[in-house]
């Protein structure tokens, strides 16, 4: 169940309107739980991102951003300008630690206790990691583990990785096809006419769907990985078109004369002007103009006499 939750009545420039689980909002029951924000590394970039961590479920929680322009909250009787609306959902924090693990392996190659691991000075709250039970548990699905006494020493293996992300993309898929998600060309004909029933979307569309998704959690070396082992075909590439020709316009600059404007066009200045008269040229001549003003008469300065 979702809920919405509001920090207080009054309005701050610190307050945000955040879409959780119920489960979020309840009390700790003992010192020291309770859900917090905390910055930790992105995954797939290694920058920070916020994410909310929640002691009492063991569980940590990706925040998402709703933004858009001209939009606030009315909050009590006060008004939130920041009208972002954050959504907190639940995150495989295994995601977080194989970025440690990877990064352990280039730098020392050897089998080390996972909290040697995952040291992070620019990120201190990375040690939270630890308390994801669950994360820690599925540490041998993308490492080699080995056992000394009681303790457990784990070093990562790329081989396992790809079968369990694998397994993770077939997960997405399945979700994708129950929640009727358009994919593929389907993405645009939905902008318009929502179907559920699109012929032209096929498994591999699907696949590549959910392998993008996927890729939003893990480096971009692992993800080129990755497409290799779902053994998908290289997409083809879009036939190219022919340059379109432009109208060369001329380098000479633009010249007033008294009736037209020239163009910049070289055509147009290798075209003679015409003696030939118009029709209505010839029948102006005929015009008897005794008596006539010119025209410029009308625009000249009159003298003023002085009485």
């Amino acid at each position: 169940m979702l809920s919405r939750k509001t920090c207080e009545t009054a309005a701050r420039p610190d307050q945000w309107v955040l879409i959780a689980r119920d489960s979020l909002l309840e009390l700790p029951k003992k010192p020291g739980d309770g859900t917090f924000f905390t910055r930790l590394r992105n995954p797939s970039t290694g920058e920070g991102a916020l994410f909310l961590f929640s002691s009492c479920a063991q569980q940590l929680f990706e925040i998402k951003v709703f933004n858009e322009d001209y939009h606030s909250w009315f909050i009590g009787q006060t008004v939130q300008h920041d009208g972002r609306l954050f959504f907190a959902t639940p995150m495989d924090a295994l995601f977080l630690i194989l970025y440690y693990l990877i990064k352990a392996e280039k730098e020392q190659g050897k089998f080390q206790p996972v909290d040697q691991v995952i040291v992070d000075e620019e990120f201190p709250s990375s040690h939270i990691l630890l308390q994801c039970t669950q994360a820690v548990q599925s540490l041998h699905h993308v490492t080699e583990e080995k056992e000394i006494g009681s303790k457990k020493f784990y070093k990562y293996n790329k081989e396992k990785t790809l079968k369990w992300l694998k397994k993770k993309v077939v997960q997405t898929v399945k979700a994708l096809k129950t929640n009727n998600v358009c994919v593929g060309s389907a993405v645009q004909s939905s902008t318009f006419i929502r179907s559920r029933q699109i012929l032209d979307v096929t498994e591999e569309d699907y696949t590549r769907y959910a392998h993008g998704l996927i890729s939003e959690y893990i480096p971009e070396d692992l993800s080129a990985d990755l497409l290799k082992y779902l053994e998908l075909p290289e997409l083809s590439k879009p036939v190219a078109q022919p340059p379109v020709k432009k109208r060369k316009l001329s380098d000479k600059p633009v010249e007033a004369k008294e009736d037209y404007t020239l163009f910049n066009s070289t055509d147009l200045n290798k075209k003679k002007p015409s003696n030939k008269m118009t029709a209505a040229q010839k029948s102006l001549a005929k015009v008897d103009k005794s008596g006539m003003k010119n025209i410029s008469s009308f625009f000249s300065i009159k003298s003023v006499s002085k009485k």
